[in-house]
C-alpha cells in the first residue's frame, strides 16, 4: 500500500516525497481513509508508530479542501499535546506536511512570552498546537477563541489524565462547536480514558494495530538487579561502552536526574538534563545538543518520555523503574524507531521489584535478567574513587525560601566540616580557627572574650580562677538609691538635680478631681505629664 491509494491530495503527497515517506504504518494506513470519510477517531498505536502523520495528514486534506480563512484570533484545527516538547514536535511535523499547502501554523505552551503568542494569533491561523494551560491562559484573556474549530485532536490522551488536566480539558471542549471532527490518539487505553472518548467522541471509529501497552519487537529489554547506592558506578560502567551511539536516561525525580547528571560529570561522561524544573530555553538547547550528537546522553523525566523523538537513540537506561507500569511502554519506546533496533536496560532495587512484577504483568511478557559485569565491584570502587566534584548550574540550584529567584544559596548551609577549614562552594575556604561566621568577620573578637589574632596567634593565659578575661570589663555601678531631692550622679560624672514631685513618674493629676472611669469600672486613659487636657465642652 501507497500514500496513493490512500486518497491524499497533490500538495501532501509531494511534501511526503521530500521527507523520503515510502509505505504507510499500520496506523496510519488505517486510520487516513476514515478520517478523509469525516468521522470521529479513537486511535490506539504504541509510541512511535506514526500517530502524528496519521491524523495530520488526512486533516491538512480536510482543511485546503473547506477552503476558509481563518477568522481573527481563531484556529480551524486544535491540537492538544500534554508536554511542550511533543507540541513543539506536533508543531514540527504539521509545517512540513503543510508546506505546499499554504496552511499557517502556531504553537503555544507554557515558558513563553505570553506577547509572542498575541501576536501568532492575532490573524488567526489554521492549525494551532497547544498545551491546555497555556491554551486556557490565551482563552481567559481573550485572544484566541474557539467558535470557529473543525478539527479537534487530543494526542497522547492518558498522559493527560496522569498529568491532571482532566478539569482543563473539560472546560476547553465546552467552549468547542457542537459540528466538528475529534479525534483522540493514545499509546494506551485504561479505562478512564474510555470514559472520556464516550463522553466527547460521537459514533467513533476504533483503529488499534497493537495490543494496548505493548512494547516495541524490536526493543531487546534487559534488566539488573543492583543495589540503589551503587546504581550510578554500573550507569557510569555502562555509558562508558563505545557501542552506545546515543542513550537516553530516565529517572522518577526531576532531582535524581540533575543528580545523575552531575555524578556522571565528575567521572568525565557528558550528559545534560531535561525536565519540568528546567526553563523553556536550557529545555530546548539540551535537546538540540542532544539531536545533533554533541551531548549524547540525555537524562529525562516521565513528563518528558513521549516527547523526545529523536532518531538514531540506540539504548534507553531505565535508572529507577517506574511507579507506573504504563510509563514503562513509553520510556522504551524512545528507542527502535522507524524500523530500528534498540536495546532497554533497567535497574532493579529490591524496593522495586514489585515495580518490575506489574510491568511484566502489564506488557505480558518475562524482561531479560543479566548479572552484573566480571569484577564490578573493583569497578565500582574505581568509579567512586576518580569522582571529582562538580559544582551544579545555576538552574539545578535550588531556590531559598523566601529570596524568589535568587537561588542557589540554601545549599550549601552547613556545607563541610566549619571547624577544620573545608572549602564551601558559595564562599571559599574557612579559616581552621574561626568559629562561626564568613571570612570577613576574622577580625572580629571572639564570643568568649579573647581577641582573635587573623595570623593565628595562640589563646591568653586564663586567669587565676582558670577564666578568660572578658573583652569589655563591665563598668562600676553608678546609680545608687538616693533620698528625695538628692543630686544624682550622670552617666559622665557630672551632678544631675533629681526631679521634685510626687514618686508618681506618671506626674501630678490634673485638677478637677479623680480620674474619669470607663463603662465597666476601669480607669480612663492614663495623661502623662503636666500636659494640659482638652475639657469635654471644648470638644
Amino acid at each position: 500500500m501507497t500514500f496513493q491509494s490512500l486518497g491524499l491530495s497533490e500538495p501532501v503527497l509531494k511534501a511526503l516525497e521530500q521527507k523520503n515517506y515510502g509505505a504507510p504504518t499500520p496506523i496510519q494506513s488505517q486510520a487516513i481513509p476514515t478520517l478523509l470519510d469525516g468521522r470521529d477517531l479513537l486511535g490506539i498505536a504504541q509510541t512511535g508508530t506514526g500517530k502524528t502523520a496519521a491524523f495530520m495528514l488526512p486533516s491538512i486534506d480536510r482543511l485546503v479542501a473547506a477552503n476558509r480563512p481563518p477568522m481573527p484570533g481563531s484556529c480551524r484545527m486544535l491540537v492538544l499535546a500534554p508536554t511542550r516538547e511533543l507540541a513543539s514536535q506536533i508543531a514540527d511535523s504539521a509545517r512540513a506536511y503543510a508546506r505546499f499547502a499554504r496552511l499557517s501554523v502556531a504553537c503555544v505552551f507554557g515558558g513563553t512570552p505570553i506577547g509572542r503568542n498575541r501576536r501568532a494569533m492575532q490573524p488567526g491561523v489554521d492549525i494551532l498546537v497547544a498545551t491546555p494551560g497555556r491554551l486556557m491562559d490565551l482563552i481567559d484573556q481573550r485572544i484566541v477563541r474557539l467558535d470557529g474549530l473543525d478539527i479537534f485532536v487530543l494526542d497522547e490522551a492518558d498522559q493527560m489524565l496522569d498529568l491532571g488536566f482532566i478539569h482543563t480539558l473539560k472546560r476547553i471542549v465546552r467552549l468547542l462547536p457542537k459540528k466538528r471532527q475529534s479525534l483522540f490518539f493514545s499509546a494506551t487505553m485504561p479505562k478512564s480514558i474510555r470514559e472520556l472518548a464516550d463522553a466527547f467522541l460521537t459514533n467513533p471509529a476504533e483503529v488499534s494495530v497493537k495490543p494496548a501497552a505493548s512494547t516495541a519487537e524490536r526493543v531487546s529489554q534487559q534488566v539488573t538487579f543492583v543495589n540503589q547506592a551503587e546504581k550510578q558506578a554500573l550507569l557510569t560502567i555502562q555509558l562508558r561502552d563505545p557501542a552506545i551511539d546515543r542513550a537516553l536516561v530516565f529517572t522518577r525525580t526531576k532531582h535524581g536526574a540533575d543528580r545523575v547528571v552531575r555524578l556522571l560529570a565528575g567521572n568525565g561522561i557528558q550528559a545534560n538534563a531535561i525536565h519540568g524544573n528546567k526553563s523553556q530555553p536550557a529545555r530546548e538547547k539540551a535537546l538540540a545538543a542532544f539531536r545533533s550528537g554533541q551531548v549524547p546522553i540525555l537524562v529525562a523525566t516521565d513528563i518528558a518520555a513521549r516527547g523526545i523523538d529523536v532518531s538514531g537513540v540506540s539504548h534507553v537506561f531505565n535508572f529507577e523503574l517506574p511507579n507506573v507500569p504504563e510509563q514503562y511502554v513509553h520510556r522504551i519506546g524512545r528507542t527502535a524507531r522507524a524500523g530500528a533496533e534498540g536495546i532497554a536496560v533497567s535497574f532493579c532495587a529490591d524496593d522495586e521489584r514489585s515495580y518490575l512484577r506489574d510491568i511484566e504483568k502489564l506488557i505480558r511478557q518475562k524482561v531479560e535478567v543479566v548479572p552484573l559485569p566480571a569484577g564490578f565491584m573493583i569497578e565500582a570502587e574505581k568509579v567512586k574513587n576518580s569522582r571529582v566534584a562538580v559544582r551544579p548550574e545555576r538552574d539545578e540550584m535550588p531556590r531559598h525560601r523566601g529570596h524568589g529567584d535568587r537561588g542557589g544559596r540554601g545549599e550549601y548551609r552547613g556545607y563541610g566540616d566549619r571547624n577544620e577549614g573545608a572549602r564551601r562552594p558559595d564562599r571559599g575556604p574557612r579559616r581552621p580557627d574561626h568559629r562561626g561566621g564568613s571570612p570577613r568577620d576574622a577580625h572580629m573578637p571572639r564570643r568568649d572574650g579573647a581577641g582573635f589574632d587573623p595570623l593565628g596567634a595562640a589563646r591568653p593565659e586564663r586567669n587565676e580562677e582558670g577564666r578568660t578575661p572578658a573583652r569589655h570589663p563591665r563598668p562600676a555601678q553608678r546609680y545608687h538609691a538616693q533620698p528625695a531631692g538628692a543630686r544624682r550622679e550622670g552617666p559622665h560624672g557630672e551632678q544631675r538635680p533629681r526631679r521634685e514631685g510626687p514618686a508618681d513618674h506618671r506626674g501630678p493629676r490634673r485638677e478637677g478631681g479623680p480620674r474619669r472611669e470607663g463603662g465597666n469600672g476601669q480607669r480612663g486613659p492614663r495623661h502623662h505629664g503636666n500636659r494640659p487636657q482638652r475639657r469635654p465642652e471644648a470638644r
